[in-house]
């Protein structure tokens, strides 16, 4: 659509340039008339200053345009992804954060790992409540909004 509208434009300076007299009249019912071949007598001549357009250099524009615009809507394409890519991971993020909030919830005892299963450290009852906490906290920030 952007292409045909700025071809149309062109042309019309093209054609425009060639258009060197212009005139102004008034029809039956009063209404201005501007034109390059009156239809009524008298018409004004208008004093209109035109110029040959550079067809070659026209072009060159048109072409610039049109990469650039090309170069736009490759990145509005890549942005999108982005944004599908991001909004996939959070979906991700907030299925995870919501079962470790759960799993904590269920759990009667939480304990931090050791090297081996005799070295585990069970948590307080202030420290489970802290770490149920912060889960709940980190489920809510990755799950707001959906």
């Amino acid at each position: 659509m952007k292409a045909i509208l700025t071809l149309m434009a062109v042309l019309l300076v093209v054609v425009g340039a060639r258009a060197s007299e212009v005139y102004v009249s008034k029809d039956a019912k009063g209404n201005t008339t501007y034109t390059d071949r009156p239809e009524v007598l008298p018409a004004q001549r208008m004093n209109v200053k035109t110029q040959q357009t550079d067809t070659v250099e026209a072009r060159k524009r048109y072409d610039e345009e049109m990469k650039k615009m090309a170069a736009d809507d490759q990145k509005a394409a890549s942005q999108q992804t982005f944004v599908d890519a991001t909004a996939d991971d959070k979906a991700k993020r907030c299925k995870d954060a919501r079962a470790r909030y759960e799993s904590y919830m269920n759990a009667r005892r939480l304990f931090e790992p050791g090297a081996t299963e005799a070295e585990r450290r069970y948590l307080s009852t202030a420290e489970i409540d802290a770490t149920r906490a912060d889960a709940k906290k980190t489920m809510d920030e990755f799950c707001s909004g959906q």
